[in-house]
C-alpha cells in the first residue's frame, strides 16, 4: 500500500492508496486533510499506511461532531441512568455542541478540545445568577471532559476514528490551583438558619440536611420504612432526582451510597415532631392523599421537587439576612464541622457517602491541613512534653 502527500494553500493533506475494489476494480483513495506542516503530514502517512498493512485502517469519519454525539446519546441510552443520561446530554448541549457541533468528527483534536476547556473556564457559566462566576468551576469542566472521552472511545470502538483526541487532551484539575474554596456557614451562623426555620412545615428536613451531611436527593427520598427511630439511624436507599424538571425516584449510584447513618437526638425529636404534622395534613386532604411513604413531601404527599426545594433554602435564607450558600452547603458544614472537631476522615467519608476516603481528603483538604498542623503538635507535646 502506498500514499502521497499533496500540499493545499498553507497546510497538507494525505492521499492514501487502499488498491482497487475487488467487485469494480476501481482504484480507491483516501484523503486525510488539515495538517500544518509536511513533517506532519510524512508521520501521519507513515502511520496510516502502516494500518492498512496491518488491516487497522479506520477511514475517515464524515460526520459532524453534533450528528456523532446524537447518534451516541440515542445508542447508549439503554445503558445509563435515566439521570446520567440527561446530564450527559444537557451538558454536550449547553457546553460542548455550540463550540464543536459544526466540525467534523476528524477535526477535534486535543488542541480544540484544550481550546474548549479554556473557553468553558473563563466564560461558560449559562446560569446568568447575579454574583455568579462568568466560568465553570475545574470540576464540572473536568466532567465534561469525561463525557466527550466516553463519546470518542465509543467512536474508536465503532470504527469512526483511528485514535481518541482526548486522551492527549489536558483538562483542569478537579483540584485546579485558583478554584474557589468550599464556602460554608459557621456554626454559629448554621444555627441562626435552623432557629429561624423552627415553624416551617420543612423545618426537619433542613435539621436532617445540617446534622447529617446527607445530599439533597437522599433526604427527600427517605420513607418512613427507612427510618429506625428506636435506634436512633436511617437506612439511605432511595433518592428523588430530576430528569427533564420530572421528579423520578431512584437508587444511589454506588455501594457506598447506600449506607446507615446515625442521628442525633435533636434530629430525632424533631422527626418525631414533624410525623406529627405530617400526619395531621394526610388527615386533612383524606383520599386526596399520594401514599408514597416519604417522609418530607408535599401536603398532599407528593414528591418534593427538588429544585423548587432548593429555591426556598435560597429564598428563606435571603429572608434571614444570612451570607448566600448552595443548599449543598448544609453537606459541605457538616463535613467541615465534624473534621474540625476531630472526627476521623473515614467516619466522615462513610457518612457522607463517598466512595473512597481520598475524595473526602481532596475536597475538605482546607480542613484537613489544619488537623496536620495540630497533629504534630501534639505528638510533639507527647515527645517533649515532660522535659
Amino acid at each position: 500500500m502506498r500514499g502521497s502527500i499533496i500540499r493545499r494553500g498553507k497546510s497538507y493533506s494525505v492521499v492514501v492508496d487502499l488498491g482497487r475494489d475487488p467487485e469494480t476494480g476501481k482504484r480507491r483513495q483516501k484523503w486525510h486533510s488539515g495538517y500544518r506542516t509536511k513533517r506532519e503530514a510524512e508521520v501521519a502517512l507513515a502511520d496510516l499506511v502502516g494500518s492498512v498493512n496491518r488491516g487497522t485502517y479506520v477511514a475517515p469519519s464524515k460526520q459532524s461532531f453534533a450528528e456523532f454525539a446524537a447518534d451516541w446519546l440515542e445508542a447508549i441510552k439503554p445503558t445509563l441512568r435515566d439521570s446520567t443520561h440527561y446530564s450527559y446530554t444537557r451538558n454536550l448541549r449547553l457546553h460542548v455542541i455550540p463550540h464543536l457541533g459544526a466540525l467534523n468528527m476528524t477535526a477535534v483534536d486535543a488542541g480544540v478540545l484544550n481550546g474548549l476547556y479554556a473557553r468553558l473556564l473563563a466564560t461558560g457559566n449559562k446560569t446568568n445568577r447575579p454574583g455568579a462566576a462568568p466560568g465553570l468551576s475545574p470540576r464540572t469542566v473536568r466532567y465534561i471532559h469525561t463525557i466527550v472521552h466516553r463519546m470518542f472511545k465509543d467512536a474508536v470502538r465503532w470504527g469512526r476514528l483511528v485514535r481518541n483526541p482526548a486522551d492527549a487532551a489536558d483538562p483542569p484539575r478537579a483540584a485546579a490551583a485558583g478554584s474557589p474554596e468550599i464556602v460554608t456557614w459557621s456554626a454559629e451562623q448554621l444555627g441562626a438558619f435552623l432557629d429561624g426555620m423552627r415553624e416551617h412545615r420543612l423545618y426537619a428536613v433542613f435539621l436532617l440536611l445540617a446534622t447529617t451531611g446527607m445530599r439533597r436527593g437522599e433526604a427527600l427520598g427517605l420513607r418512613w420504612s427507612d427510618l429506625d427511630l428506636a435506634n436512633g439511624r436511617l437506612a439511605v436507599r432511595q433518592t428523588v432526582i430530576a430528569v427533564h424538571h420530572k421528579v423520578e425516584f431512584g437508587t444511589p449510584k454506588t455501594a457506598k451510597g447506600r449506607r446507615t447513618v446515625m442521628l442525633d437526638v435533636a434530629t430525632m425529636a424533631a422527626l418525631r415532631e414533624h410525623r406529627k404534622r405530617q400526619a395531621a395534613e394526610r388527615l386533612n386532604i383524606g383520599a386526596g392523599w399520594t401514599d408514597l411513604d416519604l417522609v418530607f413531601a408535599a401536603p398532599d404527599g407528593a414528591p418534593l421537587h427538588p429544585e423548587r426545594f432548593s429555591r426556598t433554602f435560597t429564598e428563606h435564607v435571603a429572608r434571614l439576612g444570612l451570607p448566600a450558600v448552595p443548599l449543598h452547603a448544609l453537606r459541605h458544614g457538616w463535613a467541615t464541622l465534624a473534621l474540625a472537631a476531630g472526627v476521623h476522615p473515614k467516619v466522615v467519608q462513610e457518612r457522607l457517602g463517598h466512595a473512597t476516603i481520598s475524595i473526602t481528603l481532596d475536597i475538605y483538604s482546607h480542613v484537613t491541613t489544619g488537623l496536620h498542623s495540630d497533629a504534630a503538635e501534639q505528638v510533639a507535646g507527647l515527645v517533649f512534653g515532660g522535659r
